[in-house]
């Protein structure tokens, strides 16, 4: 079991920066993939960024690359996504999500965070 918590979501203006953090409890943090995925009203949730269990991989969904950067320490049970050059329609709920896969695929992910809000203002 793993219990996913995010925090680090607000307003911002387009062109600011942000930084998610997501802790996670539970024994199995350090062995699983992590994920960050959005949902913006009226759309489906999307994958955003992705890394291995040991951080030595991670891949972005295009439309984040050289502006988005995911990390984790897992000394701190804590995954990360830094935000960089935000854009209105960065506007969503993000959430983070633990799984035995790194995929971009939502259903290969078990465990859910309940999501923080970031708001882009132009």
């Amino acid at each position: 079991q793993v219990q996913l918590v995010e925090s680090g979501g607000g307003l911002v203006q387009a062109g600011g920066s942000l930084r998610l953090s997501c802790a996670a409890s539970g024994r199995t943090f350090s062995s699983s993939a992590m994920a960050w995925f959005r949902q913006a009203p009226g759309k489906e949730r999307e994958f955003v960024a992705g890394i291995s269990w040991s951080g030595g991989m991670t891949f972005y969904t295009d439309s984040v690359k050289g502006r988005f950067t995911i990390s984790r320490d897992n000394t701190k049970n804590t995954v990360f996504l830094q935000m960089n050059s935000l854009k209105p329609e960065d506007t969503a709920v993000y959430y983070c999500a633990a799984g035995t896969t790194m995929t971009r695929a939502s259903g290969n992910y078990h465990y859910w965070g309940q999501g923080t809000q970031v708001t882009v203002s132009s």
